[in-house]
Formats: C-alpha cells, structure tokens, sequence
C-alpha cells in the first residue's frame, strides 16, 4: 500500500525521450514529416506553401488570395466545396503570414484523404469569380478599418516598419491597397505561391503507410519548383516612435530589437534571461508593471524566430497617463539585468518553470511533431534538447549579466507607441 504521508521525490530532468517524425521527399523542395503514434482517430495535415507577403507582387496580395483558395469552380460553388467538407467532419484554418501561408486541416483519420482530394480539387480548377472576389475584398476592408483603430494593432505596424527597416518584411498594407489587387494578380500569384509552391506537410496521425503514399500522390503535384528564400540581414531601426489615435483611452507600447533564432549560440541562454524578465506570469516585469504599479492588465517580453533571424520584443498596453512611466519601468527593470546579480532563488525558480515548459512541449505526438519540424526550420535535431537542458542547468547570474549588457541596450531599441 502507498503510504500518503511520504512526500514523493523530486527527479531533475536529465534527457527527454523523443520520437522524431517519418519523413519524405515528394521533390528537392518539398519535405512531408508523419507522427502516428497517436492514440486515437484524430489527425491533423498542414500544408506549407511559399504564399508570404514578403513572396507577393503587390501589399494584401497574399491575404486575399489564401481567403480565396475555396471560392468555388466550374462546377461548385464555395458553399458546395463547404458543405462537402463539413459532411466528412473537416475543420480547418488558413492563414498567411510574412514569409509562407498555411493551411491546417482538422478531421478522422479515416476521412482525411477524401478530404484532401476535395481540397485538391477546389485549389486545382479555382475560376476566380470576380463577385467572390469583390466580396473578399470589401470584407477585409472592413476588417482592416476595424482592427486599425486599436492602438494594439497600430503599435504593432509602425513596430514592423521600424524593426525590419530596408527589407521587403517591413511593408505593411494600407486601405487603398486592397483596391489595386485585381483577379490577374491572383492568378499568376496562385500559379507561383500555391500550384508550384507547396514546400512542406506536417501529418499527425495513426495512417497506415499506404494512406501515407496515396496522402504525397494526392499533394506531389503542388510540389515547390525552387526553393524557398528567407530574409536574414536585419537591422532595426532605433529610436522612440510615436502614432497619435485620439481620444484613445490606452496606449500601446512595443519596444524591442533585432535578434537571432536557435541557430545562434546565445538562443538558449538568453531564452533564460527573457523569462526572467518577462516571459512567465512571476516575471520582473509583471511583478512591477502590473502587480506593483498596477498600470497593466498584462506585460510580457519574448524571443520571436523568423526563418534565417529573430528579433526581441515587450509588449504591453496601459493607460495614458502612465504611458512615460510604464517605459520608465521597463527601462529600469532592465538596467537592473545589467548592474545586478539575479539571486540564485530566483534564477532556480525560473530553471525549473522552463524545465517543466519544455516537458510540457512535448507532451503528446500534436506537441511532439511541432517540435520536431520547428527544429528542422534550423537543420537542428531532438539532440538540441539536451542541450537545452544542459544549458539551463549550468547557466549562472554572472552569464544572465553579461547577456543583459550585450544584448538589452537601450540606445539599440526600437520603441514605439500608440496612443
């Protein structure tokens, strides 16, 4: 019998036992990655296509063409293609981002194929309806108008703009913008980014091999025909930047730096100073931002990866009136990395919650997968885990320090606000 009264004893993690994904080429440029070891009837397939802003001829083109894979063929309507879909049990998203758009389907296993062939079919003979396409347009605008009135996402433009100063990721789109797309520019788009421009597939699973190859036979034909590129030389732009909304009851604060991904040797040790900063719910910021001064609801800072770079960020809204003291703190919680030793207490506490988050990536075979295929973004392997783990161990307050005074100089921060 389990005696209750014993307290059970606490094991440091040493190594994570981790199941790497199957994979498979279906072209020099194309990479499908499997996991079935799930232990039900779900699956998940994400599709990667070369379809980013920083890949489109014209702003908002790669937005309103990923809202238009499904507007219907020749012989089916968007309704028709949905109602096909929602009868095999299929969700899914699509988003497109600065460098690829995604498509995440949702579904049964056993349903997952038929579903794809539908996909493969309304993306195959798409005949750009211009009322579709109309409709498309005037309902982004209206979401953009929307969505622009919020200091958050005002900040989060100019932030951009500044941040990837020089390169084609710091274009942003404007109103007028989605006026100039026309259907041309969809079309030749859609051949470029989605027929020719599939350049992965995430499928999680328990598919049987031969699911697998009929899965690569139904997406081998959208197969990329050159590969991908990705921007790396970036250099944000320092200095205090300011959009005035009036009559704004908050203002929006973004302040950070570029940065480098997990290819470089500082990631791991400075992932350790982040969250010490900002990056967990006990965090310096937090802790005077919010608990303290009470002039946010919510402040985190994070490390945020592009494909060949990264870069540093803190984000937070407060009020108006407290818009130059919240900086002030975030400036002095700073300065603070750079003059003091974090106490060992607290830098144990933060050793164990990043052990515990990283248990926690990968908990499951969904869990699992992501990891591994972010990994393979930076040629990197499940071996990187280890060293994550050493690297947490063996970081001490001296390292912390002198991270925070090469890293975290004000003078090299971009800072913007809105407001």
């Amino acid at each position: 019998m389990i005696n209750r009264q014993l307290v059970p004893e606490v094991q440091s993690i040493q190594t994570i036992e981790f199941l790497s994904s199957k994979r498979m080429d279906l072209g020099p440029n194309c990479k499908l990655f499997w996991m079935n070891e799930v232990p039900d009837e779900t699956a998940k397939v994400e599709l990667y296509f070369r379809a980013g802003a920083i890949h489109a001829s014209k702003k908002g083109l790669a937005s309103i063409m990923n809202g238009f894979l499904l507007s219907g063929t020749a012989t089916k309507s968007s309704t028709q293609i949905q109602n096909e879909l929602n009868n095999l049990g299929a969700f899914y998203e699509s988003n497109a981002g600065i460098e690829y758009s995604v498509i995440s389907i949702y579904s049964l296993k056993e349903n997952m194929n038929a579903i794809l062939r539908i996909f493969q079919d309304a993306i195959n003979n798409s005949i750009f309806d211009e009322n579709e396409l109309e409709e498309l347009i005037a309902d982004r605008k209206q979401k953009f108008k929307v969505n622009n009135e919020k200091v958050s996402t005002k900040a989060q433009r100019l932030f951009q703009t500044k941040l990837f100063d020089g390169t084609a990721y710091a274009a942003i789109v404007e109103e007028e913008d989605f006026e100039k797309i026309t259907s041309t520019d969809l079309k030749s788009f859609y051949e470029e980014a989605y027929i020719n421009g599939l350049y992965k597939i995430v499928v999680c699973g328990a598919f049987e091999e031969e699911s697998i190859v009929e899965m690569s036979t139904i997406l081998k034909g959208w197969a990329s025909n050159e590969a991908i590129k990705f921007e790396a030389n970036f250099a944000n732009l320092a200095g205090n930047f300011h959009d005035d909304k009036k009559n704004a009851l908050q203002t929006a604060i973004r302040i950070g730096r570029t940065l480098f991904n997990k290819n470089h040797n500082d990631y791991i040790d400075f992932q350790i100073l982040n969250t010490i900063l900002g990056d967990y719910f006990g965090s310096r910021l937090m802790t005077n931002i919010r608990e303290d001064k009470g002039y946010t609801y919510g402040i985190g800072s994070m490390v945020i990866e592009t494909n060949a770079s990264g870069y540093f960020l803190i984000a937070t809204e407060v009020g108006n009136e407290v818009k130059d003291a919240a900086i002030d703190e975030i400036k002095f919680e700073i300065e603070r990395l750079k003059n003091e030793l974090v106490p060992e207490e607290e830098l144990n506490l933060v050793k164990n919650y990043m052990l515990g988050q990283l248990l926690k990536s990968v908990d499951g075979a969904y869990a699992m997968l992501d990891l591994d295929v972010n990994l393979d973004n930076y040629q990197l392997d499940s071996s990187y885990l280890d060293k994550v783990i050493d690297g947490i161990k063996k970081f001490t307050p001296a390292r912390l320090q002198e991270l925070a005074k090469k890293y975290l100089d004000w003078n090299k921060f971009t800072v913007v606000t809105a407001g």
